[in-house]
């Protein structure tokens, strides 16, 4: 054997959403520093970029009902000396300062010498793998979103215009079957309000057939949702067809060109699971459908790991070939509300004045802590999860909760620890029990969990 990496032995540690904000260099509590600890000892440690890397004047902020981030180009450096060596760019928050905000964050990214994929300046870049070179393989990570706005997907160049900076998009449509009763009041609803004349009229001018679609006996489009009629009530979801083949192809050509592969995938679509007895999007359990078929055709295209982020809760895990499909790891770091400074269009969504300041931002979105990401400790409790590789094949999988500090100070929380007592065992059940629907076995074993691998 000339090489190490002949052995076909791996160990990955995989986190979630990074949202920094604030220094993580200067800490020595002995969870900090475990955390810390287990993400060098990997040989490729991956973090979901979700923010944009920018100083106060590059880009320009987008309007956007979320928060815009930015994080400072020296908060990279503490990524990786935490020891983050590749991180996945592709999600909603990658435009949140525009094409600038994407050409920063990619500027940043090289000049730290920290691998990435999902954004670029043309599609085609935004879709390439990046690489990581370790002393047991090269890896490769190719990061899809399908939760954007239509400004973040990256447009390829033609010889006489140049391209268009952004995401690596994953598109999906979605169609709401009814039964025969409602179907015909959606269609009287659109008829008499003169939807029905204004999308003949769209259909006869510039637009495409695809946008500007006509309806036919079985299936119309109202207020941009697609109707079908049935005998009942259901929503599907599919993956569009060139933006799959577009990333796949690129799972494929990374698979010819690494020893690993791993597809990252941004998506906040929810499927059914919990539906009914949810209170909240914390409460809800699982990916959208498009997203679970979409996680399997990434494994048989060539991803040795599928780690998902998007909905900032954990959910459960999958064993798919052999494979680990991790479909959400939750919050890493989760620093959004120590911002500096948002934009106008932000505090206008909330009538306040022109003399408010972020704090003052903060507590009107947040209800004074009573909703959204204050609003739930599921939010601020999450998972590390360990893979390791042995002759090719996946021979461990270890869970480690994390604590991100519900219901510290905003100056505190955020920065995850692992956790320990009740944090742990509360996040780490979740996750037992959310893995039981793909056929996995979790056990928890003291303040961590393995999975079981056939």
């Amino acid at each position: 054997m000339v090489y190490s990496s002949e052995g076909r032995d791996i160990r990955f540690v995989a986190v979630g959403d990074a949202m920094p904000t604030r220094s993580l260099t200067r800490f020595e509590e002995p969870e900090y520093l475990q955390l810390v600890e287990l993400l060098r000892s990997a040989d490729a440690s991956i973090a979901n970029l979700e923010t944009t890397v920018r100083t106060e004047n590059e880009g320009n902020p987008n309007v956007s009902t979320g928060t815009i981030m930015s994080t400072p180009p020296e908060l990279v450096g503490d990524l990786q000396w935490m020891g983050i060596n590749l991180v996945s760019a592709s999600n909603n928050h990658a435009c949140d300062y525009g094409v600038g905000g994407i050409l920063a964050t990619k500027k940043y990214l090289g000049e730290a010498r920290l691998p990435f994929a999902g954004i670029g300046p043309t599609l085609m870049t935004a879709r390439a793998p990046g690489y990581l070179d370790t002393r047991n393989g090269r890896v490769a990570i190719v990061s899809a979103t399908s939760f954007f706005g239509a400004h973040a997907r990256a447009g390829d160049s033609r010889p006489d215009t140049p391209g268009r900076p952004g995401i690596n998009p994953l598109r999906f449509t979605k169609v709401h079957t009814v039964d025969e009763k409602s179907f015909g009041e959606i269609s009287r609803m659109k008829e008499a309000l003169g939807y029905a004349k204004a999308q003949k009229r769209n259909a006869s001018h510039f637009y495409s057939s695809t946008e500007a679609p006509l309806d036919r006996a079985e299936e119309i489009v109202f207020l941009d949702n697609k109707f079908r009629l049935g005998s009942d009530f259901s929503v599907t979801t599919a993956v569009h067809p060139e933006d799959a083949a577009d990333n796949l192809r690129q799972i494929s050509d990374a698979r010819r060109r690494a020893d690993w592969v791993v597809f990252a995938f941004h998506n906040h679509e929810l499927g059914p699971a919990g539906q009914e007895e949810a209170k909240s999007k914390a409460d809800m359990e699982e990916p959208a459908t498009f997203a679970l078929e979409f996680c399997h055709a990434a494994i048989d295209a060539g991803a040795d790991m599928v780690v998902c982020h998007g909905p900032h809760v954990p959910f459960g895990v999958e064993i798919y070939k052999g494979k680990p499909i991790l479909h959400s790891l939750g919050n890493f770091i989760l620093q959004n509300d120590t911002v500096t400074a948002y934009p106008a269009d932000a505090y206008a969504r909330f009538g306040m004045a022109v003399d408010a300041t972020p704090a003052d931002f903060i507590e009107e979105r947040s209800g004074n802590g009573t909703k959204g990401f204050d609003g739930s400790r599921r939010y601020w409790s999450s998972i590390a999860a360990e893979c390791e590789f042995k002759a090719g094949r996946l021979s461990k999988l270890i869970l480690h909760p994390l604590d991100l500090g519900y219901g510290t100070r905003r100056s505190e929380r955020g920065r995850p620890v692992i956790a320990t007592g009740e944090v742990a065992q509360f996040v780490l059940e979740r996750v037992k029990h959310l893995s039981e629907r793909f056929g996995t076995t979790v056990v928890i074993e003291g303040e961590r969990a393995t999975v079981a691998i056939e």
